[in-house]
């Protein structure tokens, strides 16, 4: 197997990969006890005890945060809030020294480290490319950015294509530890459990579109790339102050896409993250998911995803119950109902795909392209980050999750329960590390390894060997 999945490695770093659109600063700080009393303090306990019992959905101001933040605290929960105000920065900037600051974003995740594998070619786009973002893509020779210099299309380095005056959008992370101490008031308060407070920067000036300029270039470039990643739709806004609104941007994004495909039918695989919004979910859904061949999410994404189709009871099941059956179902309906050629669902303890039956690969043929998948994020999760194609190696020696019996168990008793015949249902337990030393883009390595191998292995239909 180890041969095999070598091999399966080599095959899809042949390949040249179009990603686009979101990419962000991430600006990590390390909690500690006295970091959070000083905030406290600065706002006075009383005041920081009546804004959590008014809960405030979005942070407008410094209060916001701190009351948000002391919840969280108290609950142990990772918990994400929009940043809304972009006046702000200034006030966490002098507040915060920020202890890392990394690329986040699933583009430019997944740029990132298909460059390190040594990808052929690896086309990233992000709308806006001001120079602190920039320095967050890796210096590899294989990675370059879309200009459109004298009427054509060339291609440069992130780190020389960046533009001065364009918005970066930072994303705070504030990672807590089980254990940490610090008083509201009178009331001794003791972090239950580690996890994240993430501040997510929702400006109206970062916006998720394609320039003008290069759009016309959209087709050469879907002619360079064997496939394309494409996320970020969940950073669209339902309105603007300048008089635009989602079905704008979503009518933009759909002429992009069919203009990668309009040379060549180049495969498109939508990363789908959690929409908050019922109205959005649904227009990004409608849209966008039948002009795409494959969808990746987690298993409460595929719920939130049901229940904008109308598939309440079934959403709430898997919300509540988890159960591998659900979840198969759901991506039954989901495949058929948006005509995908694949979804892919990811979650702590499995990867599935959901296919139809008419598939070109088999069934163990996609079990392979998953098995690369997990052994991609295991390496991730030990290392930090894949720098080399050599870290892969590190994956293979992760071993499976304890309840990787239980979940084939369960998969088979799935199929037994529910007409199957029509598809092709792989599902393999994950590798999970222990302690990883970072979590921060598993679900995006397991996407961008999932799809890539699965057009490697089409590939290698098309042309065999010999």
């Amino acid at each position: 197997m180890v041969i095999h999945m070598l091999q399966l490695l080599e095959d899809t770093r042949k390949l040249s990969m179009f990603t686009a659109y979101n990419t962000n600063v991430d600006a990590i700080v390390y909690l500690k006890g006295e970091m959070i009393q000083k905030l406290i303090d600065e706002f006075g306990a009383e005041a920081v005890r009546r804004r959590i019992e008014e809960y405030p959905r979005e942070i407008r101001e410094p209060l916001d945060f701190v009351a948000r933040l002391v919840h969280a605290l108290k609950t142990g929960k990772p918990m994400a809030v929009p940043l809304v105000n972009e006046e702000l920065q200034s006030w966490f900037d002098s507040h915060f020294n920020y202890d890392v600051e990394r690329m986040g974003g699933q583009a430019g995740i997944i740029a990132n480290l298909l460059a390190n594998l040594g990808f052929r070619k690896v086309i990233i786009y992000t709308p806006h490319l001001a120079k602190r973002q920039a320095e967050m893509f890796v210096r590899k020779p294989n990675l370059f950015y879309p200009v459109v210099e004298d009427g054509k299309l060339v291609l440069r380095h992130p780190w020389e294509a960046y533009r001065e005056g364009d918005p970066v959008k930072v994303n705070r992370i504030f990672e807590f530890r089980a254990g940490t101490a610090f008083k509201l008031g009178d009331e001794r308060i003791v972090v239950p459990f580690s996890g994240r407070f993430i501040v997510s920067a929702r400006f109206e000036s970062i916006r998720i579109y394609t320039e003008e300029k290069l759009k016309p270039f959209l087709p050469e470039i879907g002619l360079m790339s064997d496939g394309a990643i494409l996320s970020g739709y969940q950073g669209i806004k339902l309105r603007y102050s300048d008089g635009k609104d989602a079905n704008h941007y979503l009518r933009e994004a759909k002429k992009d896409i069919l203009l990668l495909k309009r040379e060549k039918d180049v495969k498109v695989h939508l990363e789908f993250a959690s929409i908050q919004n019922r109205t959005l979910r649904k227009k990004v859904i409608y849209n966008l998911f039948p002009l795409v061949d494959s969808v990746g999410m987690d298993e409460a994404e595929i719920a939130y995803v049901l229940s904008a189709l109308g598939y309440e009871k079934l959403a709430e099941r898997i919300f509540t119950y988890n159960r591998i059956e659900d979840t198969v179902l759901g991506g039954k309906i989901l495949i058929d109902e948006m005509n995908l050629e694949l979804l892919q669902v990811h979650t702590i303890y499995y990867i599935m795909y959901i296919a139809h039956a008419d598939n070109p690969l088999s069934e163990d043929e996609l079990r392979e392209s998953l098995e690369l998948a997990t052994t991609l994020a295991a390496a991730r999760a030990s290392l930090g980050e894949i720098r080399s194609q050599e870290d892969f190696r590190v994956g293979l020696s992760v071993p499976y999750n304890k309840r990787g019996e239980y979940v084939k168990l369960r998969f088979e008793e799935a199929k037994r329960r529910l007409r199957t015949k029509e598809y092709k249902l792989v599902i393999i337990p994950t590798r999970l590390v222990q302690n990883p030393v970072s979590t921060v883009g598993l679900g995006d390595t397991i996407s961008a390894g999932a799809f890539t191998s699965y057009l490697a292995m089409l590939k290698r239909k098309e042309h065999p060997r010999g």
